[in-house]
């Protein structure tokens, strides 16, 4: 049993994951206001594919590495190592310098964490990995999903239900909330919005598609406009109806939310997307298509929001035609999409990941974080 001061002192903890976001940044800050939490970030510096300016990152301690420094593993290790953790929280298995760290010496003493939104789809290669994976996977005191699919593979992956809790990410609910009320004073906006990356997954092409068949159909189609980068921001281009507007950063989005009447996100594999969890969060009735795994956790049908088949621009353009009819009762859906996104807020995550931290530095496994979880969703 160690000293006073050592049970009394807080209990450091390191992330250790990829490119950094605005969602991630207000979770990490709301985790440094909470007392007897040391906690600091390892994070790849933003990166070409997001262009997240790295100021996120201001007020949390943290390390952020350029593209050489994150593939280099001794580096990493060292870096881990030194900050002395009791808790390592990894972000997945997928880069090879942070799959290492949990069969490091200099870390045998540290308890692990993994991290996981990938959904179970039942490839072959989930299936090798099943067994691939098995001894990183025995290697964690516990694994953090996103929701129901994720759950389900981490169950095909070996973890015991004691040893999974969900809710692994956070946004900034307290700071997207009151544009509910600046869209509502202002006469509800008569334009759709996409926020994601310009690549094949999440479905560029069928938004482009459904949106021009929308139009063609309808005699008063609303603009449609899009945000984010990627390499298929010319197929938005000189697109009749679309506003691109590329990339834009945390700090800047008020505006952009406050500005639709509905959001878009036709994905074709969209794991667990957070900017359809933020949109809930700005109370934005939701359009999506049902391979976004948080519209499990976040979008109830002809309630808050459509759930659209993927692949489908004719099911698309019917919902932009369906949301244009139902104007009258958009700002009401958007009121119920909030209440969808408050347990996915950066405050109770970070209340949420205190109680595991701290259960998973001293205490067996227990069920109070899946009740505490259950609690935060049945209280919306």
């Amino acid at each position: 049993m160690g000293s006073t001061s050592e049970r009394n002192r807080p209990l450091r903890v390191v992330f250790a994951w990829p490119t950094i976001s605005g969602y991630m940044s207000a979770c990490w800050r709301a985790l440094v206001e909470h007392l007897g939490i040391d906690p600091f970030v390892v994070a790849f510096e933003a990166g070409q594919s997001t262009a997240f300016n790295d100021g996120l990152m201001s007020g949390i301690p943290s390390r952020l590495l350029d593209e050489e420094e994150r593939h280099n593993a001794g580096l990493v290790r060292d870096l881990v190592a030194a900050q002395n953790p009791d808790v390592v929280v990894l972000s997945g298995w997928f880069h090879p310098p942070y799959r290492r760290l949990p069969f490091r010496w200099a870390l045998r003493d540290s308890r692990f964490v993994m991290g996981m939104d990938t959904p179970w789809r039942g490839t072959g290669r989930q299936q090798v990995g099943r067994w691939l994976l098995r001894p990183f996977v025995d290697r964690m005191d516990r694994v953090v999903v996103t929701g129901e699919r994720c759950w389900q593979y981490a169950r095909r992956l070996g973890v015991p239900p004691r040893a999974i809790t969900r809710g692994l990410y956070g946004v900034d609910v307290a700071g997207l909330a009151p544009v509910w009320d600046r869209r509502r004073e202002n006469g509800w906006p008569q334009s759709f919005l996409f926020v994601g990356r310009f690549a094949d997954e999440k479905a560029v092409d069928v938004l482009v598609e459904g949106y021009a068949r929308h139009r063609e159909q309808v005699d008063d189609p609303w603009p449609l406009v899009t945000c984010g980068k990627g390499p298929m921001s010319d197929r938005l281009d000189r697109q009749a109806g679309i506003d691109n507007r590329g990339f834009v950063q945390p700090d800047d989005m008020d505006d952009v939310w406050a500005g639709a009447g509905a959001f878009v996100l036709p994905s074709r594999f969209d794991p667990w997307p957070l900017a359809l969890v933020e949109a809930a969060a700005s109370g934005l009735p939701i359009v999506c298509s049902d391979a976004c795994g948080s519209a499990v956790e976040v979008v109830r049908h002809n309630y808050n929001g459509l759930r659209v088949p993927d692949e489908d621009p004719g099911a698309l353009a019917r919902a932009f035609a369906q949301i244009q009819r139902r104007y009258d009762e958009l700002p009401e859906w958007g009121r119920r999409a909030q209440r969808f996104a408050v347990p996915h807020s950066a405050e109770r995550w970070a209340d949420r990941w205190v109680r595991l931290l701290r259960d998973v530095d001293g205490k067996p496994p227990s069920a109070t974080l899946e009740d505490q979880y259950a609690l935060s969703l049945s209280s919306t």
